[in-house]
């Protein structure tokens, strides 16, 4: 975002152009959101606090009651902001907490996406008194203490009823803390124009089926269930629903055939159960020898034990494309190098934040969870989907995508196979690791949304899924 208002003031427009239709926007969203009442806003002394004096301009042109704190004095003002304050006709008062004693509606004009600092002193105060009241908060572009980038809280940070933005959206908004603070996420157009984003190039996307859905359309007549690919999942002796579940979810989502690779004292299990998935009692190993089984989901209750890790190994020297869920992922935790050595296809690790921490411990923490699985992928050699509110999908070249099309139900036993059998599945298909990851995240996460009623388990996705794929292609 500085790259973009940097290139659109080079390309004529004065950044006071930019902050005008900034604050001007942030009044526009109140006041279509809001009755005329009195409004407070505080303003730091950076552009965010600008963006805050042009609101408050508006506001009280528009005949909204407002009073005006700003943290630090107007001699700390430089630039546009300086020029935004010197627009300002009404009077400025000293910040105090005891401005939020009539319950004021509150314009959070404090901090922008830039703060690299922890908050504290009055502003710190402000900010806690605003929470503990739950006052009704409109953020200017983050809520002031979410970091724009990192999504961490710098100290203390505001939560906003809504969160008016600039041109595009920051990877903060889309962190489980900026979901939390953020509120209504209103994106604004204030004169960048998109061919500035030719030069800088980004390698973040937010989740949506633009970015994978002509991949998932066919209409070949020709088609037939070898063409759609045959997947083979690992099941395991004692937590069959895993993979049944993601056996299923693998066949709505396309694949042709799949087969599940049973110990044989489940194999009466699996072959008593759903009629259409195929059984076999053969060792991975001896699987991999048919070339039609061009993919592997290899974890869903498949167990901690020598056979998935062989089965990993297996599947992954013959240069199979692989999911690896789960156990697939825990049984390597003693020695994860051992796994990443083996990576030589198109894999993709579905990781949840412990299970990520097994493999990469170094990575885990409060860091940018972007450039966590960034490295994550980078050193495995795989991309890597780390399972959250705010699910981030890695290529080991750089690029990521952040997908927050996901409702809370989804936290129920199971969720995790439906979703890896549809990547899975979708990986078979034919789609590379990160598309197939992205589309299975987003398809996932509209399965919960169809659902519609409260009670959500794990089995309803699957009844919930060719809907959601339609949807997505069309």
């Amino acid at each position: 975002m500085a790259a973009a208002d940097a290139a659109a003031m080079a390309a004529g427009t004065p950044g006071m152009v930019l902050m005008e239709a900034a604050g001007k926007a942030v009044a526009r969203a109140m006041a279509e959101r809001y009755p005329k009442q009195p409004v407070l806003v505080l303003c730091g002394p950076g552009n965010n606090g600008g963006d805050g004096f042009v609101a408050a301009r508006h506001l009280a042109g528009m005949g909204w009651p407002v009073t005006l704190a700003l943290v630090k004095g107007a001699g700390d003002l430089r630039g546009d902001a300086a020029w935004a304050a010197g627009l300002w006709t009404g009077a400025v008062v000293a910040p105090s907490t005891d401005l939020l004693d009539s319950r004021p509606l509150v314009i959070d004009a404090l901090f922008g996406a830039g703060l690299t600092r922890r908050i504290e002193g009055v502003a710190a105060a402000l900010i806690d008194r605003m929470n503990r009241d739950r006052l009704a908060v409109v953020a200017v572009d983050v809520p002031s203490g979410l970091h724009g980038d990192t999504g961490e809280v710098m100290g203390t940070a505001s939560q906003a009823e809504l969160t008016v933005t600039f041109f595009r959206g920051k990877p903060g908004h889309y962190s489980l803390e900026g979901l939390r603070r953020c509120g209504v996420l209103q994106i604004v157009d204030i004169g960048i124009s998109p061919a500035v984003l030719d030069a800088i190039a980004p390698r973040l996307w937010r989740n949506e089926p633009a970015l994978w859905a002509p991949a998932l359309r066919r209409s070949d007549p020709g088609d037939h269930k070898y063409a759609r690919g045959h997947l083979t999942i690992l099941g395991g002796e004692q937590a069959t629903g895993a993979a049944r579940m993601a056996a299923l979810a693998a066949r709505r989502a396309g694949a042709g055939l799949v087969t599940i690779a049973s110990p044989e004292a489940a194999a009466a299990i699996y072959r008593a159960a759903e009629p259409g998935n195929l059984v076999n009692t053969d060792a991975v190993e001896r699987l991999v020898e048919d070339a039609r089984r061009n993919a592997f989901l290899i974890g869903p209750g498949s167990g901690v034990n020598d056979r998935t890790r062989g089965a990993v190994l297996a599947a992954l020297a013959a240069r199979r494309a692989a999911v690896l869920d789960a156990d697939a992922v825990t049984v390597f935790a003693d020695d994860p190098a051992w796994l990443f050595a083996a990576v030589a296809g198109p894999v993709l690790l579905t990781p949840h934040e412990g299970e990520f921490k097994r493999l990469f411990p170094d990575l885990s923490g409060p860091a940018s969870k972007v450039e966590r699985v960034r490295a994550a992928a980078k050193r495995s050699g795989a991309t890597v989907l780390l399972k959250g509110a705010d699910t981030v999908i890695a290529a080991p070249d750089g690029r990521a995508v952040v997908n927050v099309h996901a409702p809370a139900s989804l936290a129920t036993a199971g969720s995790g196979d439906v979703l890896a059998g549809i990547a899975a599945g979708l990986v078979a298909r034919g789609l590379d690791p990160l598309a197939a990851g992205a589309a299975a995240a987003w398809i996932h996460g509209e399965c919960a949304y169809r659902f519609r009623t409260s009670g959500l388990i794990a089995e309803d996705l699957l009844v919930q899924l060719p809907e959601a794929l339609d949807k997505a292609i069309n």
